[in-house]
């Protein structure tokens, strides 16, 4: 699936930088770019828009004011140089809310929770129609580009000095996400944090005890602060 993007923008360099973000990002697709709320309401009422990157201080009519507006919203990344705005955005149901200036790391962070089940469920309609059943994946930046990976391809992801890597059977992806990031991102998704080091795919286990899992050709330690939860998970009492 493809989601159809407006950015409302009044910043000439911000909106090309969020251009180029969402041109490297293979399942969304710039359709328009609005340098005011004014503008932007005509385009939203007009064509099929799936997401808006918002910001918030535009000329005429100011990015949070235009949200009221709209009888039915669609997804929104607020993208801001205000911090003091978030609570407000978010009781607006904002997705995330990204501070300027933006890194491409972070933007797909924002940009893949728009990939959750329940948030495609409330997309319109493609041209086409949907395959009945789509494995799960996320993009992932890995040197700078965005790598589709499928969540059940996922053995298991290890915290590294300064990345993280992501590690299926064939490969391991080298990401700058933090693991908790990663494990609030996947929560949903049959993965289970066992030690501040590592997330694990529950379907992937071969085997476990009250100490250590194994996975692939890998035995990783279940940290002691993680042990009841673990457990409790996997069935078993601790």
């Amino acid at each position: 699936m493809v989601l159809r993007c407006v950015i409302v923008e009044d910043e000439p360099l911000a909106a090309e930088i969020l251009a180029e973000y969402v041109e490297q990002t293979p399942f969304l697709m710039l359709t328009h770019i609005c340098n005011d709320a004014i503008q932007a309401l005509d385009v939203v009422r007009q064509n099929p828009v799936d997401v808006l990157f918002l910001d918030i201080n535009l000329p005429k009519l100011n990015g949070l004011d235009f949200l009221k507006t709209l009888l039915h919203q669609p997804q929104v990344i607020i993208t801001s140089a205000y911090h003091e705005f978030a609570v407000e955005g978010f009781d607006l149901q904002v997705i995330d809310y990204l501070l300027k200036p933006i890194e491409y790391s972070r933007f797909t962070k924002a940009v893949n929770k728009l990939l959750q089940p329940q948030r495609l469920s409330d997309v319109s309609a493609p041209a086409k129609p949907a395959p009945k059943s789509i494995r799960p994946y996320y993009f992932f930046t890995v040197n700078k580009r965005s790598v589709k990976i499928y969540l059940d391809e996922i053995l298991f992801i290890e915290s590294l000095k300064d990345s993280v890597a992501i590690v299926t059977k064939s490969k391991a992806y080298n990401t700058h996400y933090q693991l908790g990031e990663l494990e609030e991102l996947l929560r949903r998704d049959n993965f289970l944090r066992i030690h501040r080091s590592f997330l694990v795919a529950i379907d992937k286990i071969e085997s476990f005890s009250a100490a250590e899992i194994e996975i692939g050709d890998r035995t990783l330690p279940i940290g002691r602060s993680h042990k009841a939860y673990v457990m409790e998970r996997l069935g078993r009492q601790p």
